[in-house]
């Protein structure tokens, strides 16, 4: 059940002088960048897939775990309720401690005595200078309870997606995704349309396809919200259940810039594949929009990131009679809302490694970051990994991959390369480990999460950390493995190792 004691989110308090505010992900504000590793199906307490999750502080300085048990949490695990499946920083409260966002998007919610099953909650655990977990400040919000405007119901999935980050006026923003929000539009019920609520500074506004300016139209199993991400400038919300014209679960993407009209964020533009210039057709399952991830781009002759790089996932793509072998777009969008699609591939694209193969799924998850945001972007700075969950190998069914492109290559195929377990990624590839299942990136590493690992060397789930300039092959750093039993973290897990 979620705390129903709150206090506003992101309220300015007096500045740790201990916190250095160094990275953007260092809870304890000592300069050392802190990694958080999820496992939302862990038991609790006793309690089966009530979840966790666990931060290691950077510098060798401890293990983190953090759950709905934690002390000050003011809330209880129950069975599936899947704490951790989302996760999010940013420093709400400027202290210059990173502060953790947690969603459990299964959170049965108590209210005038009934049990509103699926609703959702998220969780904001402050940094301390001496660590974060039992002993911070911890916020509890269900949905009307961070929003007051909105109501708190059943099935909503609130916090199935979040996103939070700072504005490039040095606001701290917040975006949770709530694609099972019903919305009712000229008195018809539209279930599961989805919505978010977005936060910056004092604002809080919930956020959907009936919003002014916004594109596409509310309609039952858009599920917007589904995907969520951001920079400072702008903010992207998947819908992949979007029908377009006929055409069901198709698929959509609505960005953003976070500049304030009106009380809400100014919609920009509107991205499906019957959109001029985006590749491909819609059609009924594709799922545009399931995955998506922005990461800030600077023009030629421009001095700041003005612009954002956008990839988009779409894993239900079929390719030729090849039935959901995926692909990924990727679309640079402008502060006017213009956008251009850089790139659209799949395996069957000029000497992209593999082949489509059925149910691989491709764009099930993508994460691009600019290596360098102090240069102008190109396609020496941007990097993309796209999951491939249903990837097999030569041998195992189901192993899944993730294959890492530069987007602004002018022939794509040129330098992607595809990596396995056993094969650019430590471990070993066994069936249903579905690689390509979490992943997130920042400037310097990206980060591989195998929960569903089943090898012997990693049976209850793995995290692997490698250099983007290992990836180039520029340098050989060597990757780092996370492991339940290693590095201090508890010998216990069921599905660790998500990440993002």
């Amino acid at each position: 059940m979620a705390a129903s004691g709150i206090v506003t989110l992101g309220s300015p308090s007096a500045a740790a002088t201990t916190c250095t505010a160094g990275t953007t992900s260092d809870f304890n504000g000592d300069g050392v960048t802190d990694t958080v590793i999820a496992d939302p199906e862990a038991t609790v307490d006793g309690v089966k897939r009530a979840g966790l999750v666990r931060v290691v502080l950077g510098g060798g300085k401890g293990v983190s775990e953090i759950s709905q048990a934690t002390a000050g949490m003011n809330a209880t695990p129950e069975a599936n309720d899947h704490f951790g499946l989302s996760r999010t920083s940013y420093d709400a409260d400027g202290d210059g401690c990173t502060d953790l966002v947690v969603g459990t998007p299964y959170e049965d919610v108590a209210a005038s005595g009934k049990q509103l099953v699926d609703a959702g909650a998220i969780y904001v655990i402050h940094g301390t200078p001496t660590g974060i977990g039992a002993g911070s400040k911890i916020e509890a919000y269900t949905q009307a309870q961070l929003d007051p405007a909105t109501s708190t119901e059943a099935y909503d999935w609130f916090g199935y997606s979040m996103r939070a980050g700072t504005t490039a006026a040095g606001e701290p923003y917040l975006v949770v995704g709530v694609p099972g929000e019903d919305i009712t539009v000229d008195g018809k019920n539209n279930t599961d349309a989805g919505g978010i609520e977005y936060i910056q500074g004092t604002t809080v506004v919930s956020v959907n396809e009936d919003s002014p300016g916004v594109s596409g139209v509310v309609e039952s199993n858009d599920r917007f919200g589904y995907s969520v991400t951001g920079t400072n400038r702008f903010f992207a919300v998947g819908s992949p259940g979007e029908a377009i014209g006929d055409q069901e679960f198709a698929g959509g993407v609505s960005v953003f810039s976070h500049t304030l009209s009106g009380g809400l964020p100014t919609p920009l533009v509107g991205l499906d594949q019957d959109a001029t210039g985006i590749s491909g057709v819609p059609e009924a399952g594709d799922g545009f929009g399931t995955a998506v991830s922005i990461a800030s781009y600077r023009p030629s002759g421009q001095t700041y990131n003005s612009d954002a790089i956008l990839a988009i996932g779409i894993p239900g793509e079929d390719i030729g009679t090849v039935a959901d072998a995926g692909s990924v777009a990727v679309v640079r969008v402008q502060p006017s809302g213009a956008f251009t699609q850089v790139t659209a591939f799949d395996a069957s694209s000029t000497d992209v490694e593999g082949d489509p193969a059925a149910g691989d799924f491709m764009g099930q998850h993508v994460t691009i970051n600019n290596t360098d945001t102090t240069v102008v972007t190109s396609t020496a700075t941007i990097r993309l990994a796209a999951g491939v969950p249903g990837k097999d190998t030569a041998t195992v069914k189901d192993a899944g991959a993730i294959q890492i492109f530069r987007p602004m290559d002018t022939a794509i195929g040129a330098n992607d390369r595809l990596l396995t377990r056993g094969s650019g990624l430590p471990g070993t590839a066994t069936a249903r480990d579905y690689v390509g299942t979490t992943l997130t990136s920042g400037t310097t590493n990206l980060y591989v999460g195998v929960p569903w690992s089943k090898s012997s060397d990693a049976p209850k789930g793995a995290l692997y950390v490698l250099p983007w300039t290992d990836v180039d092959g520029t340098t050989s750093t060597g990757t780092k493995t996370y492991l339940p039993g290693q590095d201090g973290l508890p010998d216990a897990g069921t599905a660790f190792g998500f990440v993002g």
